[in-house]
């Protein structure tokens, strides 16, 4: 279905004075490609809820509403679980009886889809209304259930596996497809999806001498997903190496691919495929790279507001140095790729020198750094300022002559985004000195510093207080003075989320280098110094700001001590 103001469930609601016609119609001409089908659109642009839509949907229709909160997923008949038809439509079979079929959907108008699910299935529907976002967690539940998560090797039966495809598009590269390799595309297909789908960062294939392991890491954390027959090993890394279009016969040294997974036609997902020679055969570890998170803006991503606007302000100057630093997997390329959207507009002329580039971004130019052919972070930076740059952004400074370029850059009257690999935002002072800058360079460039990490948020619906002595509180940083308003919480677990945690939030350290700080650096002093002055300007650090988050109940004191610590 088209994302229309024609459609019949968008007049009823505006009829009804349950839609703001106006706000609805300029959401759906400025954003209507994006979205599937009405509903989708109107509850991620926030115009109505899904409960809200589900009650108007069903008085609208005068058809029975129902709650999916704890349908039992089992329940779903086997013979109607067509995966493809059932993701297409956005309505799913709960039952049959006879010639009918209850069907939950969320637009009960949307005749046309209605009768073509009938068409597929044979069946008669009887409409049930159901929330949009509830309908999509049960389709995920079955779905996922049935991906062989937690199967053994008894239970592949590659055999049964009816898949008939081409070689997908994705991953083709002219190669003709063997029946016998089906059941293999189906399997990694379904992997790719999951992982999409449950929000993990990376896959990790794994072979050993009797076993094979499929983990992904979700909210930072990694969970074993499958452990197919270690037999499957080679054909396996073959086609992850086919669909990267990488050497299938070269196995004796490490390669580097991408993969590109259409969705739809208006959504892909880009993958960064790394293969590595071990004892047992080739470990593969995929990152999901998704543009959408480098748009996040920079209101979602845990920033205090006093935090927010000092980053801002950095990122208005016409020249300076920010530096964003952490380890890997903390966040800081998002936190880059966030200021430059900031910065991304037509009066801009923005160059990137990244090893590798993650995600592109329109309308900004991004070089690839090929150290082989001789392109380095250092010749890219140098050939960026005489192409008349206003932004800078070179993805990690590694050695002292890219830190000598950039720093130029950044007393030239360019603005300059970089990383470095500290633990906290006085110590990246003392790495640049350490590389051998010159101490009035680095007190004369450097505007900001932020230090990052990214903890587990706690999930809204089973996260429960918890309960500690004072004692305890003031053990783990909190003042006194905080203590009568303390509500700390610690992680339960249910259907929502992953060991009581769902998504991340970043814990900031954001520093300004002010006047006496560049005179300590000046003067020799060194990162415990800066920290110490940095506490006087009122700058938290790491641990703090996690007390913080943990404070507003979305993180929790386990998770703070385990990306704090050290």
């Amino acid at each position: 279905m088209a994302v229309s103001t024609t459609s019949t469930l968008f007049k009823r609601l505006v009829q009804q004075g349950l839609l703001n016609g106006d706000l609805a119609a300029k959401a759906i001409a400025d954003k209507g490609s994006q979205y599937k089908n009405l509903p989708e659109l109107l509850i991620a642009e926030k115009l109505i809820t899904a409960p809200n839509l589900a009650l108007a949907a069903a008085a609208i229709s005068h058809a029975i509403s129902m709650d999916l909160e704890h349908y039992d997923v089992e329940s779903i008949p086997e013979d109607l679980r067509n995966e493809k038809l059932i993701r297409k439509t956005d309505m799913l079979p709960l039952g049959k009886r006879g010639r009918n079929m209850y069907l939950a959907v969320v637009d009960p108008t949307n005749i046309q889809t209605i009768e073509d699910f009938e068409f597929n299935t044979g069946l008669n529907a009887e409409v049930v209304v159901v929330e949009y976002d509830k309908l999509h967690k049960l389709i995920d539940k079955l779905f996922d259930n049935s991906m062989g998560g937690d199967f053994d090797n008894s239970d592949w039966d590659l055999g049964s596996m009816g898949i008939t495809q081409d070689d997908d598009e994705e991953g083709g590269a002219g190669v003709q497809v063997d029946k016998e390799d089906q059941p293999i595309i189906a399997f990694i297909n379904k992997m790719l999806l999951d992982a999409i789908r449950k929000g993990a960062s990376d896959l990790h294939f794994e072979p050993y001498e009797k076993t094979y392991r499929i983990r992904f890491r979700i909210d930072g954390i990694l969970h074993e997903v499958a452990s197919p027959p270690v037999a499957l090993s080679t054909r396996l890394s073959a086609r992850l190496k086919v669909m990267s279009r990488l050497d299938i016969a070269e196995k004796r040294v490490p390669q580097d691919g991408r993969i590109k997974l259409k969705l739809s036609a208006k959504k892909s997902i880009d993958f960064r495929v790394s293969t590595l020679p071990t004892l047992w055969g080739e470990k593969i570890v995929m990152r999901i790279l998704d543009s959408d998170s480098a748009m996040l803006g920079i209101d979602v991503l845990g920033y205090e507001e006093h935090q927010k606007q000092l980053y801002l302000e950095a990122l208005a100057q016409p020249q300076g140095m920010i530096l964003v630093t952490g380890p890997t997997g903390s966040g800081k390329t998002v936190s880059l790729y966030t200021g430059l959207a900031i910065l991304n507009t037509t009066e801009t002329n923005i160059s990137t020198a990244e090893d590798p580039v993650e995600i592109n971004l329109a309308g900004i130019n991004q070089v690839q750094v090929n150290p082989r052919a001789g392109l380095t972070f250092a010749s890219a930076l140098k050939s960026f300022l005489r192409q008349d740059p206003d932004v800078v952004m070179v993805g990690e400074i590694r050695d002292l002559e890219t830190a000598e370029i950039a720093i130029k850059a950044a007393q030239t009257g360019h603005l300059v985004m970089s990383t470095l690999h500290t633990n906290s935002a006085p110590e990246t002072l003392t790495r640049l000195l350490n590389m051998g800058v010159p101490s009035y360079n680095v007190a004369s460039s450097v505007s900001l510093i932020i230090a990052q990490r990214l903890a587990r948020r706690l999930c809204s619906h089973c996260k429960h207080q918890e309960h500690l002595p004072e004692v305890e509180l003031l053990k783990q940083g909190f003042t006194a003075e905080q203590l009568p308003n303390i509500k700390v919480f610690k992680p339960v677990g249910c259907d929502h989320c992953t060991n009581g945690y769902k998504g991340r939030v970043g814990i900031y350290e954001v520093m300004p280098v002010s006047g006496i700080m560049a005179e300590i650096i000046m003067q020799g002093g060194n990162s415990l110094d800066i920290a110490t002055q940095a506490q006087k300007e009122g700058v938290n650090n790491l641990r703090q700001s996690g007390l913080i988050k943990a404070a507003a109940g979305l993180t929790s004191l386990a998770e703070v001590n385990r990306v704090t610590k050290g």
